[in-house]
């Protein structure tokens, strides 16, 4: 162990069953499912994402050093989480994104990544060394005229090319689309489409409130109307519907004679929280512990400081609501001032 791997050891709480009990909250739920932000900053501009105006970056020395991104990694599977995914903003974008990965991928975790798939080309060798095997892409549109409009660039070509070559590569690729009503929501059919020949998942993703994206119940493609039009394109008995794991967020199906799988996720509709196992780790060291909460622990702070986490780790966790950060209904949902109270999705890390 080299001397920056011990800087912060001696505020880190021991293995074992009382610190998995940590991560297990008040519903009984055992949340061995980190995903690290490693950055605000990101190539693209997608508009339920990131508002048109941008946002107010958290300075450098508020980002969290890779470092300090193992320790807390650390601690956490210390405490059982046997899962890490890195996100941001795009991971990848990140100068020490490698270092980082190659740091994590010491410890005993099930390591993965969500990225925009602009440079990811750049990552296949790194992905492999580390264990890497699955990945999530975002692409929201296949028309490259539409996807220029969500993203606000002109990487659709370079994108789609890349998934491609993931898929050759061999690695399992997820794709994840956005749907918003009136304007991608008629690319359903040919997003499934994609998934006969190729061996991937398309994940449809209700659209989702965050601070500076404008939603709206008017633009969201809900469960049923997803479920609705697939109906309508297909026979009944082409439409598998696959076994989901206790802690999927997907409603997942394949059409007959497909290679790839094609899965609902909706957050908003037909929420999945009773077996949620996940917890968030933003790019400046504050713990989330629903994608919904406008409510943060800081943990770089404390570490920083000399002091253990392992306290804040697990009021956070005791202080997570059965359902959506307290929203159970979708009359709650559709309060506009408990999502101007969170973060813009590009700071949270999904």
């Amino acid at each position: 162990m080299t001397k920056s791997d011990t800087r912060f050891q001696r505020f880190l709480k021991p293995s074992g069953s009382e610190g998995e009990n940590i991560l297990t909250d008040t519903f009984g739920r055992k949340h061995n499912y980190l995903r690290i932000s490693l950055t605000e900053r990101c190539n693209l501009r997608c508009t339920y994402c990131m508002p048109a105006e941008g946002i107010q970056l958290s300075p450098k020395a508020h980002i969290m050093t890779y470092e300090e991104i193992y320790t807390i990694a650390k601690e956490f599977v210390a405490m059982g989480v046997t899962k890490i995914r890195l996100t941001g903003g795009e991971p990848l974008v990140r100068k020490d994104a490698a270092l980082i990965m190659e740091k994590l991928a010491t410890l005993p975790v099930q390591l993965t990544l969500t990225t925009n798939g602009v440079i990811v080309d750049k990552f296949i060798d790194h992905f492999k060394k580390c264990g890497i095997k699955t990945l999530n892409v975002s692409l929201d549109s296949l028309d490259a005229t539409k996807n220029k409009e969500i993203t606000r660039r002109s990487y659709f070509d370079k994108v789609y090319q890349h998934i491609i070559l993931l898929v050759n590569e061999g690695f399992q690729v997820k794709v994840n689309c956005v749907l918003m009503k009136g304007y991608n929501d008629n690319e359903i059919i040919d997003f499934i489409n994609l998934s006969k020949d190729l061996p991937i998942q398309i994940r449809f993703i209700e659209f989702m409130p965050f601070d500076g994206n404008r939603w709206n119940m008017d633009k969201l493609v809900s469960l049923q109307e997803i479920l609705s039009e697939v109906y309508s394109n297909f026979k009944e008995n082409e439409i598998i519907k696959l076994k989901d794991a206790l802690n999927d967020t997907t409603k997942s199906y394949q059409i007959a004679g497909s290679q790839g799988t094609f899965a609902i996720i909706s957050s908003v509709t037909n929420p999945f929280c009773d077996g949620c196992n996940r917890i968030r780790l933003t790019a400046n060291g504050q713990i989330k512990n629903c994608l919904f909460s406008s409510k943060e622990s800081d943990l770089l702070t404390l570490l920083r400081e000399g002091k253990p986490i392992a306290p804040i780790i697990q009021k956070a966790i005791q202080a997570k609501f059965k359902v959506r950060s307290g929203m159970d209904t979708l009359d709650k949902f559709k309060q506009s001032d408990v999502h101007s109270k969170n973060r813009s999705m590009i700071t949270i890390g999904g």
